[in-house]
């Protein structure tokens, strides 16, 4: 099953499933406010059953973040075998942490506007969406708990990242961070068979992994996070990036004002977003 957020027009949304070439609107505000609801599925099927419900052509949808107020966003790094080799570092024996704001996440479509950054990085990433409380959970039990994925771009600032040992202020810069453009369930698709992940900036592709490279599954990690918090329905847990990223390179490549980042993940979808870039003057202030 698909299921996407759709903008109606006026700032509102709609949590809607996809059947087909159209895509049926459903009672709730997004797939976060959706699912909430234990019954969420019988309302889906009640929806799709019914001929007089609404409906919007997919090719006329525009798809707003699927979640857009999660109360809890994980993300871990140095999960990618390939990435942790790119970084010179050892496999971590434990998953490396970092949270995130709601208001860091936007559209699959956005522009993403950064105003005093220098060193703006892309990072293609799986994301866990959590559908059931999950607390002190076995492996197994996160597997249960897990409704499904969809994909982001953690876009970071590396210059700000790298002020301190800690990660946040690279990392939580509002509207950066796209989301989407649909969820699959995981009923339908398991990243543990290896789905393809790629990251391009205006056509290059400089991001091409599976998500077989990750170290810690997405199971796995829904499992420990949920050892010190509980996890409910609409928390995300962003999985880590491939190999690729700019920081890696030699010499290290950033992002650029105008340049179109394509982040894809097979069987899931593509998030396309235009840098909109203003780098800091040597004072450190916008240029």
């Amino acid at each position: 099953m698909h299921l996407g957020t759709i903008r109606t027009g006026d700032g509102d949304t709609r949590a809607a499933v996809r059947e087909d070439s159209d895509w049926i609107l459903l009672d709730a505000a997004d797939v976060g406010a959706l699912i909430t609801d234990p019954q969420w599925r019988d309302r889906a099927k009640t929806a799709l059953a019914n001929p007089a419900t609404a409906r919007v052509p997919e090719r006329d949808a525009v798809l707003a973040a699927p979640i857009q107020r999660p109360a809890k966003i994980v993300c871990c790094g140095l999960n990618y075998h390939d990435h942790i080799v790119e970084t010179g570092r050892d496999i971590p024996e434990y998953p490396t942490l970092f949270a995130k704001f709601a208001d860091t996440l936007t559209d699959p479509a956005a522009d993403i506007v950064i105003d005093g950054s220098a060193q703006v990085d892309w990072e293609a990433e799986l994301v866990v969406v959590m559908g059931a409380p999950l607390r002190r959970g076995t492996r197994e039990e996160a597997e249960t708990a897990i409704l499904g994925y969809t994909v982001a771009n953690d876009i970071s600032c590396r210059d700000w990242q790298a002020r301190t040992l800690q990660w946040f202020q690279g990392k939580a810069w509002d509207g950066t961070t796209p989301i989407g453009p649909v969820v699959v369930t995981a009923d339908t698709i398991s990243p543990s068979t290896g789905l393809d992940i790629t990251c391009e900036i205006d056509g290059e592709v400089v991001q091409r992994s599976t998500t077989r490279e990750l170290v810690f599954d997405a199971a796995t990690l829904a499992a420990y996070v949920s050892q010190f918090t509980e996890l409910s329905p609409g928390d995300l847990i962003l999985t880590g990036t491939p190999g690729g990223v700019g920081l890696g390179a030699n010499p290290p490549r950033w992002l650029a004002d105008g340049q179109v980042l394509t982040t894809t993940i097979e069987g899931i979808g593509t998030l396309q977003n235009t840098m909109r870039i203003t780098a800091p003057d040597d004072q450190g202030s916008p240029a």
